[in-house]
Formats: C-alpha cells, sequence, structure tokens
C-alpha cells in the first residue's frame, strides 16, 4: 500500500528507504531468507520504523512488489498511449514487462520472484488489465474464459517473458524474437484470430518499444 497521504515528510522518506532497500535485497533472495535488521540496516532506519509502517515481513514484500508493479504499470501505459485497440493494448502490456526485464532488471527480478498480492486478478494493480481483456472479449477479438481466469493467463504469459529475458540475458535482437513469439503464444492462448495475431506482433515495433526502455 503507498505511504498515507497525511504521512509526515520523515515518515515518507523512511518508508521510501525500507522499499528501496526491499528492492535491492528481494533481487536476490526471498524475504524469509532476509532478516530485518539486515532490512533496516540496508535503509540506514532504526528496527521500530519498519513496524511503524509494516505489519510483518510478508506485507513488507507485497508493498515492494506492489511499488514495482505501479512502475511497471507507467511504462506500459507509455508504450500504450493512444491505442484505442483492446488486443494491440493487451500485446503491449506484455512488450513492455518485457522492455522492464531488459532495462531493470533487478526489478524485474523481485516482480519474477515474488507471489504476493499484486499477482491476484482482483488486485486493483490489475485494474488496466482487467479492462482491456474485457473490451476485448466486448469486441469479439478473444474468446478467452471469464475475466479471473483470463487475467492470472495473461500475467503469467507476462511473468513468464520477463522470467526468460533474466535468464537468457539476451541482446535486443533476441530479446524480440523471443517476445514475438511468446506473444504470439499468449494472443492464441487468448483466442484471438491468427490474421490479427500476425497484424500486432511486428518485430518493428517490439523493437522499437525494448530499444525506448534501453535509453531511457
Amino acid at each position: 500500500m503507498p505511504a498515507a497521504p497525511n504521512a509526515s515528510p520523515r515518515a515518507q522518506r523512511t518508508r521510501a528507504a525500507l522499499l528501496a532497500a526491499g528492492i535491492d535485497l528481494l533481487a536476490d533472495r526471498p524475504i524469509d531468507a532476509i532478516p530485518i535488521d539486515e532490512l533496516v540496516a540496508a535503509a540506514g532506519v532504526g528496527k521500530g520504523s519498519f513496524f511503524n509502517h509494516f505489519a510483518d515481513k510478508p506485507a513488507f514484500a507485497e508493498a515492494v512488489s506492489t511499488t514495482i508493479r505501479r512502475d511497471l504499470e507507467a511504462l506500459v501505459s507509455a508504450v500504450n498511449g493512444g491505442a484505442a485497440d483492446p488486443l494491440r493494448r493487451l500485446a503491449g502490456g506484455m512488450v513492455a514487462a518485457a522492455a522492464y526485464a531488459m532495462a531493470r532488471p533487478r526489478r524485474a527480478a523481485v516482480l519474477v520472484r515474488a507471489t504476493s498480492g499484486s499477482a491476484l486478478a482482483a488486485h486493483p494493480v490489475n485494474a488496466g488489465l482487467r479492462a482491456d481483456l474485457a473490451a476485448a472479449r466486448a469486441t469479439g477479438s478473444i474468446s478467452a474464459p471469464d475475466e479471473p481466469e483470463a487475467v492470472l493467463f495473461w500475467l503469467a504469459c507476462c511473468q513468464a517473458v520477463m522470467g526468460q529475458i533474466l535468464l537468457d540475458r539476451p541482446a535486443p535482437d533476441g530479446a524480440v524474437a523471443l517476445v514475438r513469439g511468446l506473444l504470439r503464444l499468449g494472443l492464441k492462448g487468448l483466442g484471438a484470430a491468427p490474421a490479427r495475431i500476425d497484424a500486432i506482433c511486428e518485430p518493428g515495433w517490439i523493437g522499437a518499444v525494448i530499444a525506448a526502455a534501453l535509453t531511457d
């Protein structure tokens, strides 16, 4: 959850320092392997400050994951700016996830490792995805099942793209080929028509998104 709107500047700085330390540490280890003493030392705050902001380590890990998801969603919004076609917007989400993994591998590693509330279909951070899936279904662009299953499927596809990029560490050209192949499979799984898939999975567009993320 974000900091309380009435939190003091000092409290906001403390929370931000804890989240930044968590992002760095969780890129390498799961939350169960990170003592709170190490977290607060990395953040440069007192141990009591941790419990002023988070109930426990799982709540902290969820807050870190949600923070990164919101960062990723900002990139998704930028990639999809001006795109009205919901199927194109779904594809933009997956391409943005790949670009995020290329440009911010440590943050992406936290998302790939984490199992948190942000991976739930009903989580607020997934509102845009739910809306795009509903619109694509309403226009007949996909024949996927009801919303919760489709949301979980697409989240899993995006996580798989990110995980493979983190594993392979491909050059940009290799990343384009990987993303294009997995995007085609994902859209097919949603029930998109082959002609629509061919039109959307254009390597020049995928490459431009990745290139922009790497130079940002």
